[in-house]
């Protein structure tokens, strides 16, 4: 089926085929249809089949369409969890927007709220942002005309953590609108909240919600923790690994990763919650230059980027949840391109490593590395220091009892309330590679939002 028979604008369809695509992928034959026709929407299929796309030209077509001096305001908002997905759905939209007089914004933290308050103040046509920042500003924001409502990313944006502010950007928008909802993997009970935002909705599923790329050849790596350093950089050695997305559970972890790779000479940047806005931007630019192979990231990453070529994804941590996985190894073999999902996996990780296998419905190969020792010892702990002495560098510093009542130092024990354990990434985060016949969408991290 080409674009041309899904009905969109002409001039939709030129910046289409400008880009070189020519016929829409199996998520965006059957979802634009439905969009177009004003139906709400679950979309659910594999990371890397154009799902951006898929809600984004007929957002684009219906707004270009009811462009009227009279009806003033922002007419379309999308909302994503992390500022990298922002800025990628942004480039798509401008992309197939070229030929028509609209205008987009974007609302996200770590930059100035200037230009984000003037936009919201201006009715922009299309806001695309993400849910902490955009709370924050939202009395500046028009909304009384908005018509349709995107929310990326769906299961991200509907769990525990995300669910009481999207509840309350919901308030603020006109109860008589077209809700679409998007994402990967969609588990039975975030399904249930849907009910909540949408109306009669239709459903897009595309294969097995729970199953990665298929083009993606997915091994594991049994290992002890102190072992996995030395692994890394013994894989990093084969020059087929030639654009890098490692995954580390924590920022400290990424940085420790990065250090180490830069101690071997390997080019690399790092992608977590911890780097500002240009950082993190420069981070992106270089790995899609090429000017460096690897980039160590965090799981705000797993759903905030969208880079052609990656060769290989390495989950350096194994991830406790199984969608983190998914959308974690769907930063390769995007667009029914072909690439290698490796899993560092430790005895601690294998009830982990279980579940998972059951939810993708399969098993995954288990492989060792050619020429790497696996006999190498732990190395030694660090020596006890004697009581009352102090730690090096101390001298001078009168000791502080770590127990003061009040001090806000007592040892704490279990967590916060409400929902799934989140890292620091994904509680105070932000906030594939096209084949060249269709559009593609960008997909990617979890974070609150006031990035």
């Amino acid at each position: 089926m080409p674009f041309r028979a899904l009905g969109l604008d002409a001039a939709l369809l030129q910046a289409v085929q400008e880009s070189g695509y020519t016929e829409p992928t199996p998520i965006q034959a059957q979802s634009i249809p439905l969009i177009l026709e004003g139906h709400d929407l679950i979309g659910i299929a594999q990371t890397g089949t154009g799902k951006t796309a898929a809600f984004t030209l007929p957002i684009l077509h219906r707004v270009h369409q009811a462009r009227n001096p009279q009806r003033t305001g922002t007419q379309a908002l999308i909302i994503a969890p992390t500022r990298e997905l922002v800025v990628q759905i942004q480039d798509n939209i401008r992309a197939y927007a070229k030929h028509l007089p609209l205008r987009i914004a974007t609302v996200f933290g770590g930059v100035g709220e200037r230009p984000q308050i003037e936009a919201l103040r201006s009715g922009t046509e299309i806001v695309i942002a993400t849910p902490g920042r955009l709370l924050d500003l939202i009395r500046h924001a028009q909304f009384r005309n908005l018509s349709t409502l995107v929310l990326d990313e769906a299961d991200r944006m509907l769990d525990m953590g995300f669910l009481p502010s999207i509840r309350q950007v919901v308030r603020a928008l006109p109860v008589k609108r077209q809700t679409l909802l998007f994402s990967a993997t969609l588990s039975k009970e975030i399904e249930q909240l849907t009910h909540e935002f949408l109306q009669q909705p239709r459903k897009v599923e595309i294969g097995r919600r729970s199953n990665p790329a298929e083009t993606v050849t997915q091994l594991v790596y049994e290992i002890q923790p102190h072992l996995k350093p030395a692994l890394l950089t013994h894989l990093l050695a084969d020059p087929g690994f030639n654009m890098v997305l490692i995954f580390s559970r924590t920022k400290h972890g990424a940085e420790r990763i990065s250090k180490r790779l830069t101690s071997c000479q390997i080019p690399n940047a790092t992608l977590h919650s911890n780097r500002s806005q240009n950082q993190r931007l420069r981070a992106l630019e270089e790995f899609k230059s090429g000017k460096i192979r690897v980039l160590v990231a965090t799981d705000i990453a797993a759903r905030g980027i969208d880079v052609d070529g990656i060769s290989h994804v390495i989950n350096y941590d194994f991830p406790p949840h199984a969608e983190d996985y998914v959308h974690r190894i769907g930063r390769t073999g995007r667009a029914k391109a072909i690439g290698d999902a490796l899993s560092f996996v430790t005895p601690e990780d294998y009830a982990s490593l279980r579940s998972l296998e059951r939810f993708i419905g399969r098993g995954i190969v288990r492989k060792q590395a050619e020429g790497f020792d696996y006999s190498q010892p732990a190395p030694p702990p660090p020596p006890a220091r004697e009581p009352g002495t102090q730690r090096p560098g101390g001298q001078g510093r009168n000791p502080r009892p770590n127990n003061r009542p009040g001090s806000g130092r007592e040892q704490r024990s279990g967590g916060p309330g409400g929902g799934r354990p989140h890292s620091n990434d994904r509680r105070h985060g932000g906030g594939g590679g096209p084949s060249r016949s269709r559009p593609q969408g960008g997909r990617s991290g979890g974070s609150t939002g006031r990035r």
